[in-house]
């Protein structure tokens, strides 16, 4: 499969957040997340996908488990299986969540 950023569908999720599905194959699945500053990715966790996640652009507060920490461009976390996590963008930035399996939650979204 290969798609090309200006075929990928942008979701917009709140007025400050926004969520593009760029590949997905297997049980895999790449997503851009855009927030805006003071963005929130509530904290949350997974009981069936596991997720690492790549700032691409800007910066965040970012919690997994119990640990807190400001992660920049070109830093990365790992939430596992029922690992609470969620980020604060203390600027505007973007993030690329990949997870195992595939959100189909996402797929729904799409229509």
């Amino acid at each position: 499969m290969i798609i090309g950023n200006d075929e990928a569908v942008t979701k917009v999720l709140n007025e400050s957040t926004s969520r593009k599905i760029l590949g997905m194959g297997g049980t895999l699945m790449m997503v851009e997340v855009t927030f805006a500053k003071g963005g929130i990715g509530e904290v949350h966790s997974h009981d069936r996908h596991e997720q690492i996640s790549y700032i691409v652009k800007g910066s965040f507060e970012v919690l997994v488990g119990e640990e807190t920490r400001i992660l920049r461009a070109g830093d990365s976390f790992y939430a596992g299986y029922n690992v609470p996590h969620g980020v604060k963008a203390l600027e505007d930035s973007v993030i690329l969540d990949v997870f195992n399996p595939f959100r189909e939650d996402f797929l729904e979204d799409k229509e």
